[in-house]
């Protein structure tokens, strides 16, 4: 069995190393060739070019990208034409991965979104695009699966592979233990993966984490940074007088750490669901991309967790301006509430036991291993 699998940004990266790995223990001779990241190459794929280092925001930045981006999808295009696997996997990454599909639906090789784009909440026009290049979609979300069958488009519910990430990982106990012999209350501040959001986010961040200190000098600053350059970025930018630690590849514990957190809108608010943790989300743009997002964003909410709850468990801000009045508003509000935080607590572990089942990638790997193979029999026959 041979497969191509393609993803574009470090949440793809991960969720494509573990529906590799699932892959593999079903069927340990499946030769799979990707584009992706290190966590896909460490999980047994060939890695034909490391996509998600072009994981970027934006129309600029594409823009700026564009010969790159050229350059990787003619390099899918000869793969797929000339290996032929039996099938190609897609995860999320929609401009990219679109046009992918596209160029190769007449080589009539099998082609599945995996994690697929929330067009449901803007650009639902692109749905047509998922119903003439795409075999199939593997969804993540029950809402996500509805919308899509309702559109005409095949799909399999597998769940949301983020709950496997979440159900084997290992905290570090060390790291775990220093923090907590510490004094203070220890607040968690997350913000982002990519450079952009960073950039956008992160001063706001601290300048809330600064008014939360003036007013309970107790506390403490814990930031997840995705990796040390963005790390020494968010060093420089720390108010003087507030006592903040800026630690990459440590966002499972210093979501564990925390009492209350912010974070940056993305995929990461699974985990703080799953860990039961209340949370001020928030996205910032410049005012161009905000007025966009407002006319064309079709769903209630931003946040995933909200999206699972339909309603909003996790505040949201979606804004252009400097919020960190707002985020340090409900910060202190739960911390001066404890009664009311752990009242958000339980609801969000009510709906972690509803919605964060494991699986998902064993799940899909086994549901693209036996489709295939239906289809190998048959050609056979």
């Amino acid at each position: 069995m041979k497969l191509f699998i393609s993803a574009g940004e470090p949440s793809g990266d991960l969720h494509g190393s573990n529906l590799i790995r699932s892959i593999l223990s079903q069927q340990p001779n499946a030769q799979i060739t990707a584009l992706g990241g290190p966590l896909m190459a460490e999980a047994g794929a060939k890695v034909l070019y490391p996509l998600t280092s072009l994981a970027v925001m934006w129309l600029g930045q594409v823009i700026r990208n564009l010969p790159t981006f050229f350059h990787v999808g003619d390099l899918a295009i000869r793969h797929v034409r000339t290996a032929r696997p039996d099938a190609v996997v897609l995860i999320d990454y929609p401009g990219f991965h679109f046009e992918v599909a596209k160029r190769i639906r007449d080589f009539g090789v099998p082609t599945y979104f995996f994690v697929p784009p929330q067009i449901w909440a803007w650009k639902q026009w692109r749905v047509r695009k998922v119903r003439k290049y795409f075999t199939g979609v593997l969804t993540a979300l029950p809402f996500e699966d509805e919308w899509y069958r309702k559109r005409g488009v095949k799909t399999f519910y597998v769940g949301h592979p983020y709950f496997d990430e979440l159900a084997r990982q290992q905290l570090d106990t060390s790291f775990l233990a220093d923090q907590r012999a510490k004094p203070g209350v220890r607040i968690a501040i997350l913000p982002g993966s990519r450079n952009k959001e960073v950039a956008m986010n992160a001063e706001m961040m601290l300048g809330a984490a600064r008014k939360i200190h003036a007013v309970r000098p107790e506390t403490r600053f814990l930031v997840a940074a995705f990796n040390p350059q963005q790390a020494e970025a968010v060093r420089a930018m720390v108010p003087t007088g507030v006592p903040v630690e800026v630690h990459s590849g440590r966002t499972p514990e210093i979501i564990e750490l925390a009492e209350v957190c912010t974070s940056v809108s993305g995929s990461v608010s699974l985990e703080l669901m799953y860990r039961a943790k209340p949370t001020v989300i928030v996205y910032r743009l410049h005012k161009l991309y905000r007025f966009l997002a407002r006319q064309f964003l079709k769903s209630k909410f931003i946040t995933l967790v909200n999206l699972l709850a339909d309603e909003e468990l996790y505040p949201e801000l979606l804004t252009s301006h400097d919020e960190s009045d707002r985020i340090a508003g409900h910060i202190l509000g739960w911390l001066n509430d404890p009664v009311a935080r752990a009242a958000l607590m339980n609801r969000l572990v009510v709906l972690r036991d509803r919605v964060a089942v494991p699986g998902a990638c064993d799940r899909a790997a086994a549901f693209l291993l036996g489709t295939l193979g239906e289809q190998k029999n048959r050609a056979a026959a």
